[in-house]
C-alpha cells in the first residue's frame, strides 16, 4: 500500500499494468479514498486543472519538473511490470498537459513530496477541504462506501 490515511485506511493503491484480461492499464497509483476524491473532484470542477496547466505553459522549470515526474512514474510502474503497449505513457496527462488531477495527487501521495510537483500543488489546494494527516474516515463511510480499486472495478482508464 504506497500510501495510508492517518488511521492507517488505504488511501493510494498501486495497481498492475495489465489488467485480468491482459489488457494494458496505466495507471499505476490509484486513489481510493471516498473524501479526497470527492475534494480533488470538487477542485477540477472549479478549473483548478486549467490553473495548472496555464502554469505548466508559463513557467519552464515546471514544465520540467512535470517532464521528469513523468519519467519517475513509468520507471515506477516498470518495477512492477514492464508493458510494451504502455512505453512513454505515464497518467494525468504526464508529461505534457494536465488531464486528472487524482492521478497526479496520486502519485505524490504515493511517492512523497517532490516526486510529482503538480500533485503536491493538488495536495496543497484541497488542504482546506481534505487532507491525508487527518482522518476523514468516518464521514466519508458516512456518505459512501471506498470504491473498489481500477483493477478491480477495470475502469478509471487514466486516473
Amino acid at each position: 500500500m504506497p500510501a495510508r490515511c492517518a488511521c492507517a485506511a488505504p488511501l493510494v493503491v498501486k495497481t498492475s499494468p495489465r489488467l485480468e484480461d491482459g489488457s494494458p492499464f496505466p495507471t499505476l497509483y490509484y486513489l481510493t479514498h471516498p473524501r479526497a476524491n470527492a475534494a480533488i473532484g470538487k477542485l477540477e470542477s472549479e478549473g483548478f486543472m486549467r490553473q495548472l496547466a496555464q502554469s505548466l505553459a508559463q513557467d519552464k522549470a515546471l514544465a520540467e519538473a512535470h517532464r521528469q515526474a513523468h519519467q519517475r512514474y513509468i520507471e515506477d510502474r516498470d518495477r512492477v511490470e514492464k508493458v510494451p503497449e504502455l512505453a512513454g505513457v505515464s497518467a494525468g496527462g504526464m508529461p505534457d498537459r494536465v488531464k486528472c488531477l487524482h492521478a497526479l495527487a496520486a502519485h505524490a501521495l504515493a511517492a512523497g513530496p517532490g516526486a510529482n510537483p503538480l500533485g503536491d500543488q493538488v495536495l496543497l489546494a484541497v488542504a482546506p477541504r481534505w487532507r491525508p494527516d487527518r482522518c476523514a474516515c468516518q464521514a466519508a463511510s458516512e456518505t459512501k462506501a471506498a470504491p473498489k480499486s481500477a483493477a478491480e472495478t477495470k475502469t478509471g482508464k487514466d486516473r
